[in-house]
């Protein structure tokens, strides 16, 4: 896909543009030479002025891709929106950067997360329950690490969204629960298991009004299903993690179990259009790392997964792998999904913003500290009338 300046490729003019991006906007993106550990307040701390080269590209990719609805991950979670998400929009997608047109997004939803919030239990099983990193809910060296903000050009239903950062991974049935293989019992006891959270953040549904009709932007980023063990417990949690918008989408009994962060029960009505939104963490084939958790989500009924975006550079990272055009991580993995209901959209077009070397825009993703490890995805939906 080429984009020229101030401009992206133009949609129809009734065209929804939606995209998600894992921007590394957290903590561990800025440690200096002298930390070890990352900090609380590095990105608010960079938000208060518009200097930062990585944040300014990362507003410069949105700028040129101009999406209408755009989900970024890795947004530190900041609970004063106005030194969080609006200063990043006042200091940095308003203003031109690189001479790309300023954007604006007037209306956003964030939310707490997970990460980072202490447990207090030794959940990694070193020995010592510190309530930091793997020992927190969800894995993060402070509360927020890792967050998550959806940025809209049209109106957030903030009132109807509904959160699931609070659902036990143990509500879910038949969960995947972790054995360690070294005993054969149970890797978290009785108590932890009990306790323990399913979403590594936070799972939400978003209702959005586009032209005087509503869609649900379904968000998440769930954890990676590396930096275990054996007994795997991060990969089992990401497939639950994916499980959790499958069973969702399915209703009926499926979704009894699920409860939201308000005490409401149940999943996603049938006659609803909706955009599962994020950094899934799993490719869409099974491989030594992978489990290939998002086919529960590209193979479901009410999922149209057919449009699968690509980019020139992806391709040209890894040339020998035939799926590599579909990548959206530095790391030769297909990790992030924009994925619309069948009911209610058609696909016109999408990409990865990826572009190849010797384009010029390719200065924007040279590098992970150019902006980041992951790409931004996008579609471009026509909205199809709902039968009543």
């Amino acid at each position: 896909m080429m984009f020229t300046t101030g401009t992206a490729m133009a949609a129809e003019l009734d065209t929804l543009r939606v995209a998600t991006f894992n921007v590394s906007m957290e903590g561990g993106n800025y440690l200096t030479d002298a930390q070890k550990i990352p900090q609380p307040n590095t990105l608010y701390n960079l938000l208060q002025n518009n200097d930062n080269p990585q944040i300014r590209n990362i507003a410069e990719i949105l700028q040129r891709v101009r999406p209408d609805i755009v989900l970024l991950n890795e947004f530190d979670y900041i609970a004063e929106p106005k030194q969080g998400v609006e200063a990043f929009t006042r200091h940095y997608l308003n203003q031109s950067q690189h001479g790309a047109a300023p954007i604006d997004y007037p209306y956003y939803y964030v939310a707490p997360v997970n990460t980072g919030e202490p447990s207090p239990y030794d959940l990694d099983h070193d020995g010592v329950a510190s309530g930091k990193g793997a020992d927190a809910w969800g894995f993060g060296w402070y509360p927020g690490q890792y967050g998550m903000v959806l940025l809209s050009r049209f109106p957030i239903d903030t009132a109807n969204v509904r959160t699931f950062q609070l659902l036990k991974w143990s509500a879910m049935p038949g969960a995947r629960r972790p054995i360690d293989p070294t005993t054969g019992k149970s890797w978290y006891s009785n108590e932890q298991w009990l306790a323990l959270r399913l979403s590594s953040k936070s799972h939400w549904d978003i209702p959005v009004k586009v032209n005087e009709q509503w869609l649900h932007i379904l968000a998440s980023h769930p954890t990676p299903p590396v930096f275990d063990g054996p007994e795997n417990r991060n990969g089992l949690r990401n497939h639950d993690e994916i499980r959790l918008w499958a069973d969702y989408l399915s209703a009926g009994n499926n979704a009894a179990y699920i409860v939201d962060d308000a005490g409401h029960q149940g999943g996603l009505a049938p006659n609803v259009r909706f955009v599962l939104l994020g950094d899934m963490n799993s490719g869409p084939q099974k491989t030594a790392e992978q489990s290939g958790a998002v086919r529960q989500l590209l193979d479901h009924p009410r999922v149209n997964s057919q449009y699968e975006p690509v980019s020139l550079g992806g391709a040209e990272h890894a040339p020998n792998i035939a799926a590599a055009k579909a990548f959206t991580a530095s790391w030769k993995e297909r990790a992030d999904y924009v994925l619309p209901s069948k009911l209610g959209f058609t696909i016109k077009s999408g990409g990865v913003f990826w572009p190849a070397k010797h384009q010029p825009l390719y200065r924007l993703v040279a590098s992970r500290s150019a902006s980041s490890d992951h790409r931004l995805v996008w579609l471009d939906l026509q909205l199809q009338p709902l039968k009543q």
